[in-house]
């Protein structure tokens, strides 16, 4: 069965308070099972043109459908407010191997 991922690309425009939405979403979305495989760390655009981005995440999760599950749980949306005030974010949710 393919894996679902949440992948994200973040410009944090409030650092300090961006880090209470770190601290308050990572319980809620390991709840669902995820798997946090890439979060923050060094990058480099190496082809094309992309957007100026301090933080890319990648979640792994069981399924698509678990994915989705834990992006649209009313507590992850309560949080994900901190984030959109805090940071401006590109989200996807990915069916992937």
């Amino acid at each position: 069965m393919p894996k679902g991922y949440i992948i994200a690309h973040i410009t944090v425009k409030e650092p300090e308070a961006y880090k209470e939405y770190v601290v308050k979403d990572t319980p809620i979305l390991e709840s669902f099972g995820a798997n946090f495989v890439v979060r923050g760390g060094q990058s480099q655009t190496v082809e094309g043109d992309a957007p100026a981005t301090q933080r890319h995440v990648v979640i792994e999760f069981e399924s698509y459908a678990k994915a989705l599950e834990a992006y649209n749980d009313p507590d992850y949306q309560q949080v994900a407010d901190i984030r959109r005030r805090t940071a401006d974010s590109l989200i996807y949710v990915v069916e992937g191997a």
